[in-house]
């Protein structure tokens, strides 16, 4: 049986070496780790519309989407999910609208947070890059 198929797009928004990632929530799945910005792409949606959606709710910011920086692919228990990393820049300075927590991160500091598997190689990649 094959699993179900989840497509995500997250954004990588860097200001002075440091990168935006937020905290899920306490009752979210994968609780309280930390990710790149982001969120599910609905039926009919395309990747830059989800991005602005995510952003706008979650952090009460608009985006700018430019290229695309890498595609995850990583099973988890229940999906097989589908990420896609765009680089970004946000307008206007991002709060904690419907995440548990936002930080800017440098990329030496990442160790000190725990990323959902898909997020940790887009860490992974950040650092190899840096």
């Amino acid at each position: 049986m094959s699993l179900p198929h989840v497509r995500i797009v997250a954004a990588e928004v860097e200001v002075d070496g440091a990168f935006l990632i937020t905290q899920r929530r306490a009752e979210a799945e994968l609780p309280l780790l930390w990710e790149f910005p982001g969120g599910r792409v609905q039926e009919g949606e395309s990747d830059a519309e989800a991005l602005r959606r995510s952003l706008r709710d979650r952090l009460g910011v608009d985006v700018q989407l430019g290229h695309r920086v890498l595609h995850v692919t990583h099973a988890y228990s229940a999906y097989t999910l589908d990420m896609v990393v765009y680089r970004c820049a946000v307008v206007g300075e991002p709060r904690a609208v419907r995440v548990a927590d936002v930080r800017w991160v440098r990329p030496e500091a990442f160790g000190d947070y725990r990323f959902p598997g898909a997020d940790q190689q887009t860490v992974d990649k950040l650092l190899r890059d840096s």
